[in-house]
C-alpha cells in the first residue's frame, strides 16, 4: 500500500465489495436503461419552457455534446473516431486491469475494454448534467442533476472501471463539451425565435 499512488489509495477507499444488491444497483446506474425516463422529463420539461422547435435544437445539441465528450475520452483510450489522434499518450489501465491494485479491487465485471482514462461515463453525464441544468434553470434540478451525475461517477469507481483522477478529467471533458454546446443551443434558439 505504501508504494500506491494518492490516485490509486482512493481507488481502493472508495472501492468496496458491498454484496450482490449493491453490485447490481450499482451496475444499472452505471447503464442506460434506468435513466431513460429522465431523458425524456429532460425533452418535457425542455418543450415545455420553449416550444417544439427549441427542443429539436436541445436534442442536437444534446448529441452533439455527449458525442463530442465521448469522442475526447476516446483520445486518451485509443478508443472511437479519434483514437488514432494522439497514438503516443500512455493509456491507464482500468483499476481491474491494473497491477497495482487490481487484486485489491472489488470487481464487478471483467467485460470492460483494456483502458480507463478519461472516464466518457462521466464526461456524457456531465455533458448532459450541464446543457440540460443551464437550459432548464431551475434550482432543484440542478441540485439533482449533479446529484446523478456524481452518483454515475461514482459508480464507475465501484464497478473498479475508473481510477477517481480518470472520473475528474472525465467530469472536465464534460463540462467543457455541455457548456460549448449551450452556447450553441443558445445561438440556435434565437435564430428559431426570429425565423
Amino acid at each position: 500500500m505504501e508504494n500506491l499512488s494518492f490516485d490509486e489509495r482512493l481507488f481502493l477507499l472508495l472501492n468496496f465489495d458491498g454484496g450482490a444488491v449493491l453490485d447490481s444497483c450499482m451496475s444499472a446506474i452505471s447503464g442506460t436503461a434506468m435513466w431513460i425516463p429522465l431523458y425524456l422529463f429532460i425533452a418535457w420539461k425542455v418543450q415545455r419552457r420553449y416550444g417544439w422547435r427549441s427542443l429539436a435544437a436541445f436534442i442536437v445539441c444534446l448529441a452533439l455534446a455527449m458525442s463530442l465528450a465521448d469522442m475526447l475520452c476516446g483520445i486518451f483510450k485509443h478508443t472511437g473516431l479519434l483514437k488514432s489522434l494522439w497514438e503516443s499518450f500512455p493509456a491507464r489501465n482500468r483499476p481491474m486491469f491494473d497491477p497495482a491494485v487490481r487484486d485489491l479491487a472489488h470487481v464487478v465485471s471483467f467485460a470492460h475494454g483494456p483502458y480507463g482514462t478519461v472516464s466518457a461515463h462521466a464526461a456524457t453525464t456531465a455533458a448532459l448534467g450541464l446543457l440540460s441544468a443551464l437550459t432548464i434553470r431551475e434550482r432543484w434540478y440542478s441540485w439533482a442533476i449533479t446529484f446523478i451525475v456524481l452518483l454515475i461517477s461514482y459508480s464507475r469507481i465501484y464497478l473498479a472501471c475508473h481510477f477517481p483522477q480518470d472520473i475528474a478529467l472525465g467530469l472536465g471533458v464534460g463540462l467543457i463539451s455541455g457548456w460549448a454546446m449551450y452556447l450553441l443551443w443558445r445561438k440556435l434558439d434565437i435564430l428559431l425565435k426570429n425565423s
